[in-house]
Protein backbone atom coordinates (compact mmCIF):
# COMPACT_ATOMS: atom_id res chain seq x y z
CA UNK A 1 0.00 0.00 0.00
CA UNK A 2 1.59 3.28 -1.29
CA UNK A 3 1.29 6.67 1.92
CA UNK A 4 0.35 9.68 0.27
CA UNK A 5 1.99 13.23 1.86
CA UNK A 6 -1.88 13.81 2.74
CA UNK A 7 -2.06 10.50 4.83
CA UNK A 8 0.88 11.45 6.63
CA UNK A 9 -0.86 14.77 7.40
CA UNK A 10 -3.96 13.55 8.63
CA UNK A 11 -3.05 9.72 10.53
CA UNK A 12 -4.12 10.05 14.31
CA UNK A 13 -2.88 7.45 16.78
CA UNK A 14 -4.74 6.90 19.95
CA UNK A 15 -3.60 7.75 22.79
CA UNK A 16 -1.73 5.22 25.30
CA UNK A 17 -0.55 5.32 28.48
CA UNK A 18 3.06 6.38 28.71
CA UNK A 19 2.76 6.57 25.07
CA UNK A 20 4.94 9.58 22.75
CA UNK A 21 4.31 13.49 23.26
CA UNK A 22 1.86 14.32 21.14
CA UNK A 23 2.82 16.88 19.24
CA UNK A 24 5.98 15.88 18.90
CA UNK A 25 4.58 12.86 16.83
CA UNK A 26 2.23 15.50 15.14
CA UNK A 27 5.65 17.54 14.30
CA UNK A 28 7.34 14.37 13.03
CA UNK A 29 4.15 13.41 10.71
CA UNK A 30 4.14 16.63 9.30
CA UNK A 31 7.60 17.24 8.73
CA UNK A 32 8.17 13.53 7.45
CA UNK A 33 4.96 14.54 4.95
CA UNK A 34 6.84 17.52 3.66
CA UNK A 35 9.81 15.62 2.94
CA UNK A 36 8.22 12.93 1.24
CA UNK A 37 6.12 15.65 -0.48
CA UNK A 38 9.49 17.21 -1.61
CA UNK A 39 10.87 13.56 -2.57
CA UNK A 40 7.52 12.65 -4.80
CA UNK A 41 7.71 16.10 -6.38
CA UNK A 42 11.73 15.79 -7.85
CA UNK A 43 10.65 12.02 -8.18
CA UNK A 44 7.82 13.21 -10.61
CA UNK A 45 10.33 16.24 -11.59
CA UNK A 46 12.87 13.52 -12.42
CA UNK A 47 10.76 11.31 -14.45
CA UNK A 48 9.69 13.83 -16.65
CA UNK A 49 13.36 14.64 -16.80
CA UNK A 50 13.83 11.15 -17.85
CA UNK A 51 11.00 11.84 -20.41
CA UNK A 52 12.35 14.44 -22.15
CA UNK A 53 15.33 12.96 -22.11
CA UNK A 54 13.82 9.55 -23.60
CA UNK A 55 12.32 11.88 -26.30
CA UNK A 56 15.19 13.74 -26.77
CA UNK A 57 17.38 10.14 -27.34
CA UNK A 58 14.55 8.74 -29.65
CA UNK A 59 14.70 12.07 -31.56
CA UNK A 60 18.57 11.95 -31.94
CA UNK A 61 18.36 8.22 -32.84
CA UNK A 62 15.98 9.18 -35.79
CA UNK A 63 17.79 11.70 -37.19
CA UNK A 64 21.33 9.36 -36.62
CA UNK A 65 19.15 6.92 -38.95
CA UNK A 66 17.91 10.20 -41.27
CA UNK A 67 21.78 11.22 -41.23
CA UNK A 68 23.02 7.98 -41.93
CA UNK A 69 20.43 6.92 -44.55
CA UNK A 70 21.15 10.31 -45.79
CA UNK A 71 24.73 9.82 -46.53
CA UNK A 72 24.59 6.40 -47.63
CA UNK A 73 21.96 7.98 -49.79
CA UNK A 74 24.89 10.82 -50.93
CA UNK A 75 27.40 8.22 -51.52
CA UNK A 76 25.44 5.96 -53.23
CA UNK A 77 24.61 9.54 -55.43
CA UNK A 78 28.05 10.05 -55.86
CA UNK A 79 29.12 6.90 -56.66
CA UNK A 80 26.22 7.25 -59.51
CA UNK A 81 28.19 10.44 -60.30
CA UNK A 82 31.14 9.07 -60.49
CA UNK A 83 30.93 5.94 -62.49
CA UNK A 84 28.47 8.00 -65.03
CA UNK A 85 31.30 10.79 -65.19
CA UNK A 86 33.42 8.03 -66.25
CA UNK A 87 31.62 6.33 -69.03
CA UNK A 88 30.88 9.88 -70.24
CA UNK A 89 34.68 10.65 -70.04
CA UNK A 90 34.90 7.16 -71.64
CA UNK A 91 32.37 8.00 -74.44
CA UNK A 92 33.46 11.82 -75.26
CA UNK A 93 37.32 10.17 -75.02
CA UNK A 94 36.25 7.78 -77.52
CA UNK A 95 34.46 10.46 -80.03
CA UNK A 96 38.06 12.30 -79.68
CA UNK A 97 39.91 9.41 -80.73
CA UNK A 98 37.31 8.66 -83.54
CA UNK A 99 37.75 12.61 -84.98
CA UNK A 100 41.76 12.74 -84.22
CA UNK A 101 41.92 9.40 -86.32
CA UNK A 102 39.63 10.72 -88.74
CA UNK A 103 41.80 14.03 -89.33
CA UNK A 104 44.76 11.88 -89.56
CA UNK A 105 43.37 9.95 -92.19
CA UNK A 106 42.49 13.13 -93.92
CA UNK A 107 46.12 14.75 -93.09
CA UNK A 108 47.42 11.41 -94.74
CA UNK A 109 45.28 11.92 -97.54
CA UNK A 110 46.00 15.47 -98.20
CA UNK A 111 49.96 14.81 -97.85
CA UNK A 112 49.85 11.72 -100.00
CA UNK A 113 47.62 14.09 -102.80
CA UNK A 114 50.43 17.11 -102.54
CA UNK A 115 53.14 14.52 -102.55
CA UNK A 116 51.80 12.96 -106.24
CA UNK A 117 51.36 16.41 -106.96
CA UNK A 118 54.73 17.54 -106.36
CA UNK A 119 55.84 14.61 -107.95
CA UNK A 120 54.10 15.44 -111.28
CA UNK A 121 55.55 19.21 -110.87
CA UNK A 122 58.81 17.92 -111.09
CA UNK A 123 58.10 15.81 -113.91
CA UNK A 124 56.58 18.56 -115.80
CA UNK A 125 58.97 20.62 -115.07
CA UNK A 126 61.47 18.17 -116.50
CA UNK A 127 59.33 18.16 -119.45
CA UNK A 128 59.79 21.46 -119.92
CA UNK A 129 63.48 22.01 -118.65
CA UNK A 130 64.05 19.27 -121.68
CA UNK A 131 61.76 20.96 -123.81
CA UNK A 132 63.43 24.47 -123.18
CA UNK A 133 67.21 23.03 -123.69
CA UNK A 134 65.91 21.31 -127.01
CA UNK A 135 64.45 25.08 -128.08
CA UNK A 136 67.42 26.35 -126.99
CA UNK A 137 69.95 24.36 -128.83
CA UNK A 138 67.33 24.39 -132.06
CA UNK A 139 67.16 28.33 -131.60
CA UNK A 140 71.20 27.95 -131.60
CA UNK A 141 71.45 26.01 -134.56
CA UNK A 142 68.93 28.57 -136.39
CA UNK A 143 70.79 31.74 -135.20
CA UNK A 144 74.17 29.59 -136.18
CA UNK A 145 72.37 29.13 -139.68
CA UNK A 146 71.33 32.44 -139.94
CA UNK A 147 74.60 33.72 -139.37
CA UNK A 148 76.13 31.53 -141.44
CA UNK A 149 73.32 33.05 -144.31
CA UNK A 150 74.72 36.54 -143.26
CA UNK A 151 78.03 35.91 -143.20
CA UNK A 152 78.00 34.14 -146.98
CA UNK A 153 75.21 37.20 -148.09
CA UNK A 154 77.49 39.86 -146.92
CA UNK A 155 80.96 37.76 -148.54
CA UNK A 156 78.94 37.64 -151.98
CA UNK A 157 77.60 41.44 -151.61
CA UNK A 158 81.28 42.78 -151.22
CA UNK A 159 82.23 40.28 -154.08
CA UNK A 160 79.55 41.77 -156.25
CA UNK A 161 81.00 45.10 -155.18
CA UNK A 162 84.10 44.62 -156.32
CA UNK A 163 82.97 42.42 -159.89
CA UNK A 164 83.09 44.58 -163.11
CA UNK A 165 80.63 45.51 -164.26
CA UNK A 166 80.41 43.38 -167.23
CA UNK A 167 81.22 40.17 -164.96
CA UNK A 168 77.88 40.80 -163.12
CA UNK A 169 75.98 40.54 -166.03
CA UNK A 170 77.45 37.39 -167.13
CA UNK A 171 76.73 35.77 -163.03
CA UNK A 172 73.56 37.39 -163.14
CA UNK A 173 71.69 34.46 -164.67
CA UNK A 174 73.88 31.67 -162.65
CA UNK A 175 72.93 33.95 -159.29
CA UNK A 176 69.74 33.80 -160.28
CA UNK A 177 69.66 30.04 -160.72
CA UNK A 178 71.24 29.90 -157.20
CA UNK A 179 69.56 32.22 -154.68
CA UNK A 180 66.40 31.57 -153.75
CA UNK A 181 63.27 34.48 -155.24
CA UNK A 182 63.11 36.53 -152.10
CA UNK A 183 67.17 37.32 -151.94
CA UNK A 184 66.21 38.42 -155.75
CA UNK A 185 63.88 40.56 -155.11
CA UNK A 186 66.74 42.50 -152.06
CA UNK A 187 69.58 42.36 -154.41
Amino acid sequence: MRIAPLDLRQQRFRGAFRGFDRSEVMTFLADTADDYEQALREIDRLRQDVAKMEEQLREHRERETDLRNTLLTAQKLADELRENAKQDARVILREAQNRADMVLHKAQSRLEEFERQITELRLKRRDVETSLEASIAALRHALEFVKAQDQQATREEKIRLYRPRGAEAEAAPERAQAEPAPRQAQG
